[in-house]
């Protein structure tokens, strides 16, 4: 087994809630300062800035899982990971036909932006990526998978759009999951607080907005930066494993 240490929540400038230097070039050297093997670039409701960070990443030792944070119908954000651009930009399409046709308002919501392989801002998503779609959480985690990506519920400690904050309870489909918390200590009050918890499996990232937000959030021991591999290391499987850092 090898070990990696990762992040697997960012944002990039795509997000309107991310700071203007988080862009692609800027989010790679950060990582690559902090020793970071793997990371997951997850803006909003989108994956338009993954093509440009793939490239300016491969000829460096980080390796970047194309990913997004998508909003379910329910309001309740879920990171979803991918192996591949092409992936990721066939979920953006369908998260895209399940977005509300409303039109961002940068004054409220801050600039939806794209960059180059210049990390330069080359143009904006006009339409409002800050919102809910119109699928399920349900719906999420089936198409997510049948595409080949895992589904995450993030932040579930958090008061605001996570699947404990807007359900109340776990639903008995998602038995064996695997749920972002916000840090390592908050695992233990989640499962005090959820006495059937302790059968999932527990990630922990920055969630980074800024710069200085992206940090080592896990080690995890497996063979191979792959989304298969990701998920049965969180789960343990097979001599494979993951610590939050």
């Amino acid at each position: 087994m090898k070990s990696f240490l990762a992040d697997f929540h960012i944002h990039s400038v795509l997000s309107p809630c991310g700071d203007l230097l988080m862009t692609p070039q800027n989010i790679i050297n950060r990582s690559l300062e902090l020793g970071l093997d793997l990371i997951a670039i997850t803006d909003h409701n989108s994956a338009e800035n993954i093509g440009v960070a793939l490239e300016l990443a491969k000829d460096t030792p980080l390796t970047i899982i194309p990913g997004m944070e998508v909003e379910t119908a329910e309001e309740i954000h879920l990171i979803c990971l991918f192996d591949t651009l092409e992936q990721v930009l066939l979920w953006k399409d369908k998260v895209y036909a399940s977005l509300p046709d409303f039109k961002n308002n940068e004054e409220i919501f801050g600039p939806q932006l794209l960059t180059d392989q210049s990390d330069e801002y080359i143009g904006r998503v006009e339409r409002l990526l800050l919102t809910a779609t119109s699928l399920s959480i349900s719906q999420v985690i089936k198409e997510v998978k049948s595409i080949g990506g895992i589904a995450i519920p993030s932040h579930i400690d958090k008061p605001n759009y996570s699947i404990i904050s807007n359900l109340g309870f776990i639903p008995p489909d998602l038995d064996g999951f695997i749920f972002e918390v916000s840090s390592k200590s908050k695992v233990s009050k989640i499962i005090d607080k959820f006495s059937t918890i302790d059968t999932y499996s527990f990630i922990s990232n920055s969630d980074a907005h800024y710069l200085q937000d992206i940090k080592r959030s896990m080690r995890l021991y497996m063979k191979a930066p792959k989304v298969k591999e990701i998920e049965w290391a969180l789960k343990g499987v097979n001599g494979r494993k993951a610590d939050i850092l």
